[in-house]
């Protein structure tokens, strides 16, 4: 059995069973809160029992590092989307220690890719087409530094409200604990 074939079989059980009514809810976040976190396996379930939120209560936003890295991508257009459409009245960014971004450097990454079949010659095309692709392969050496520069390209969107709080937080994959790296109640 593959892997997509034991997740429709459980699906489908899933769905006879109505096991989908307890997590019933709106589009529109309870908590008012938008988060970008790290797509990280081990906060899956461990950042919104530490934030104490559930199902219904935040839009959540994951990516790799929790980082804003284009103030035109689609982690921007999601923030912005949930403030003006979803009734998100406050942003957070949750980075963690340990983070896989920490330290990731292109050269060795793009040796792995080659290693796994992508063509040299990709790379170099797309490097001549005028797209950083080392800088946009490279992670960061502090995780609350990414945070503040993340929480910086927001707040400074020219279409984000002046209105609205912006903060970072580092977590403790291990325990749960958060740090808070940018009060977006003071700045």
């Amino acid at each position: 059995m593959t892997l997509i074939s034991g997740i429709l079989e459980y699906n489908k059980q899933f769905v006879e069973n109505k096991e989908y009514e307890k997590y019933k809810t709106t589009k529109f976040p309870n908590k008012k809160m938008v988060i970008l976190t790290c797509m990280d396996t081990r906060l899956v379930e461990l950042l919104p029992q530490a934030m104490n939120f559930k199902n219904g209560d935040v839009k959540l936003i994951k990516n790799a590092g929790a980082i804003v890295s284009h103030p035109f991508g689609s982690v921007m257009r999601s923030i912005l989307i949930a403030l003006y459409d979803l009734g998100a009245k406050e942003v957070a960014i949750v980075g963690h220690h340990g983070c896989g971004m920490k330290g990731l450097e292109p050269n060795s990454f793009l040796e792995k890719c080659e290693q796994d079949g992508l063509d040299k010659d990709i790379v170099n095309t797309l490097s001549n087409a005028g797209i950083d692709i080392k800088g946009w392969l490279t992670g960061f050496q502090s995780v609350e530094e990414s945070i503040e520069q993340s929480v910086k390209m927001v707040k400074n969107h020219p279409m984000f409200p002046k209105n609205v709080s912006v903060h970072g937080l580092v977590i403790h994959p291990e325990t749960g604990k958060l740090d808070v790296v940018v009060d977006g109640y003071e700045s």
